[in-house]
């Protein structure tokens, strides 16, 4: 059986949940405390942070990692594309999500100096430039669910919480966001904690 070491209220431990339930896997989410983490975590990630994925030998870490090797190992419901060309542009879009949301959640998380910097910069990629998306498409490659919605879920249930508000503008985000939350993937993958976030 797969255990994920996985944080109460971490983004990227939830998006490897999402991926967890959305298979309808056999698998164990062991819950970590984020402010008081066992020492097995250092010893398991090199980077002393969850999410950690051990199937029997073999150890992962960083969620984009630990979710394609799901659907690779578990291809049903499949969602990363089938074609190549496709799959690669998903990944190129993970990338960039790492780079240009991603990459504020430990300020966002901390409240941390440049916060302001941090909720402007990620409001404004959302409405610039993921919204428009959602004018024509349900999901972000088309009318499927794919690795991409289950990326951006966790960040998008955590706006309130962030402190991050969206322009009318950006009505067909918001949209896009209740549909996903309202899978039921992702309200399993819901720990006590996060399902706090949205009171």
């Amino acid at each position: 059986m797969m255990n994920l070491y996985s944080g109460t209220t971490d983004p990227f431990s939830h998006r490897c949940r999402i991926v967890l339930y959305e298979k309808g896997m056999d698998f164990e989410v062991i819950d970590v405390d984020l402010f008081n983490e066992p020492e097995d975590i250092a010893v398991i990630n090199p980077y002393n942070r969850v999410p950690v994925l051990v199937d029997r030998d073999l150890v992962l870490y960083e969620s984009n990692i630990i979710n394609e090797y799901i659907d690779e190992r578990f291809p049903h419901p499949q969602l990363m594309p089938p074609d190549p060309i496709m799959r690669a542009r998903a990944r190129q879009l993970l990338h960039t999500f790492e780079h240009e949301l991603f990459e504020y959640i430990p300020a966002l998380e901390a409240n941390q100096k440049g916060v302001d910097k941090a909720r402007a910069h990620v409001r404004d990629y959302l409405v610039q430039l993921v919204a428009p998306s959602f004018t024509k498409q349900k999901f972000m490659l088309g009318d499927e669910f794919s690795m991409l919605d289950v990326a951006i879920a966790p960040l998008l249930w955590r706006l309130e919480r962030y402190s991050i508000e969206l322009p009318k503008s950006a009505s067909a985000l918001m949209k896009y966001g209740e549909r996903i939350f309202s899978r039921q993937g992702f309200i399993d993958a819901l720990t006590p904690s996060e399902k706090v976030m949205r009171r």
